[in-house]
């Protein structure tokens, strides 16, 4: 099985990369009972014997003895990463892992791409090979970073030509967060457009989020909560904006915005994490979500907005959910669909469904449930199993109905098992991918370096 590092820059991103490990390892404590070192967990931790000097990795098969998150922290200021250090998830990361500075890049892009790059850039070439070398099959980069601020933008940016230089075979895929516009850094639409154009030049796919997005759907989910209306009501402390159970204490503010782009990561990385006969692999999301080299900008969207431990009403049908994948009340940037055009799509979902549930006569009616029990039963929504080539039919007027609804009157293009669509005029979709199925989909009031 393939490996993957992540890559967590400034404040944002350090926050947002703990989450994920947060979510990641409760995930596995909740699949693997036996508490063995198995595939899945070695695609983004290390089995450590820390009883040894030189922590000496483990195969898989073993035991589980000491794990290590496969992660780079980079950040000027100390503050995020002396948090980390200190809290539950200090184990899983060592010296060797870590790089920073006190005096931060005064949300400035040119302190961070250019004073604070070249200052270190040896030694972030230096950790980022170490984390390289202890994968045996290295797949993809994931890259966290803020846009708004200096470190996150500027050396966020850095980090990726880095990237692209030492290791140009292996996938890179970006989680950027950019500002709202009630945003009180002044700085920040100007560090945004900097950073752009980096963005533009050396990532293999990029996953924006907007942190107006975030609020909303925060808003909304608590407004869920205390609804009065049958069928509608959630647990206050839903499990998409809520750490509750996890390895985290009291919550923060930026927290539950965290959580929405920790679960979509989470999601996204599922189908490289556990075994599938429908699984997709990580570079599938570029090789056919990227129609041109540097237009690789994605709509991420996360649908439902709960897991099944937070409602006990009936599990949402699949049309119903790859119709919510299309609304903007669910698209993580704001990005109106009857105003857009859309070149690719794929709705990801993750549950233990059987491909008969996927089937063209059961698409509209068949119920996709997560996992009964346990303290966290997986997402229905973004992540991890795909429609094969006949499925498309039945994800198409799925599409058909949304685009309708939001107020798209012409018709869609019939799918083609070449790919090609036309591309005339309207919010049509042009194509859907040929063997994909996505469903899903993907941070904060102010701007976080």
């Amino acid at each position: 099985m393939t490996q993957s590092v992540v890559v967590q820059v400034g404040q944002c991103g350090n926050q947002v990369g703990c989450r994920f490990w947060d979510l990641a390892l409760r995930e596995h404590a909740h699949v693997n009972k036996k508490g063995l070192y198995d595939e899945a967990l070695g695609s983004f931790f290390r089995n450590v014997d820390s009883s040894k000097c030189d922590g000496e990795a483990h195969s898989v098969g073993g035991r589980i003895q000491h794990l290590k998150a496969r992660a780079v922290l980079v950040d000027m200021e100390e503050g995020v990463v002396n948090e980390i250090l200190q809290g539950p998830l200090r184990e899983m990361f060592d010296s060797t892992q870590l790089l920073t500075d006190v005096s931060g890049s005064g949300n400035n892009w040119a302190v961070g791409h250019m004073t604070y790059g070249s200052a270190y850039r040896e030694q972030i070439v230096d950790t980022l090979r170490k984390a390289a070398e202890h994968c045996d099959c290295l797949q993809c980069f994931f890259l966290i970073h803020s846009m708004g601020g200096g470190t996150g933008s500027g050396l966020g940016t850095k980090v990726l030509s880095l990237l692209e230089e030492e290791f140009p075979e292996v996938c890179r895929i970006v989680t950027s967060i950019y500002p709202s516009a009630e945003d009180d850094v002044v700085t920040s639409p100007y560090n945004s457009i900097l950073a752009m154009r980096e963005l533009t030049e050396h990532a293999d796919c990029v996953l924006p989020v907007e942190n107006q997005s975030l609020v909303d759907i925060v808003k909304k989910i608590k407004h869920m909560s205390h609804s009065g209306k049958p069928g509608t009501v959630i647990r206050r402390e839903s499990a998409i904006i809520s750490g509750q159970g996890g390895l985290v204490g009291a919550e923060k503010p930026f927290d539950a915005m965290n959580n929405i782009v920790a679960n979509l990561l989470l999601n996204i990385t599922s189908s490289a994490r556990f075994e599938g006969s429908l699984n997709m692999d990580l570079n599938e999301i570029a090789m056919n979500l990227v129609p041109f080299p540097r237009l690789h900008y994605l709509v991420p969207s996360l649908t439902p907005l709960y897991t099944l431990a937070d409602v006990s009403v009936p599990s949402r049908r699949l049309d119903q959910m790859f119709s919510d994948a299309f609304s903007k009340e669910h698209q993580l940037i704001r990005a109106d669909p009857k105003h857009s055009l859309y070149l690719a799509c794929a709705l990801m979902t993750e549950a233990f469904a059987a491909l008969c549930v996927l089937e063209p006569g059961r698409l509209e009616d068949g119920p996709v449930r997560g996992a009964p029990g346990g303290p966290l039963p997986l997402p229905v929504g973004p992540g991890q199993q795909h429609l094969c080539e006949k499925h498309l039919h039945g994800a198409e007027r799925a599409l058909q109905q949304a685009l309708q609804e939001e107020g798209a009157l012409t018709p869609l293009p019939a799918c083609r098992r070449d790919g090609a669509g036309p591309l005339l005029g309207g919010p049509q979709l042009a194509q859907l991918p040929d063997r994909r199925v996505p469903a899903a989909g993907c941070h904060q009031g102010k701007t976080r370096a």
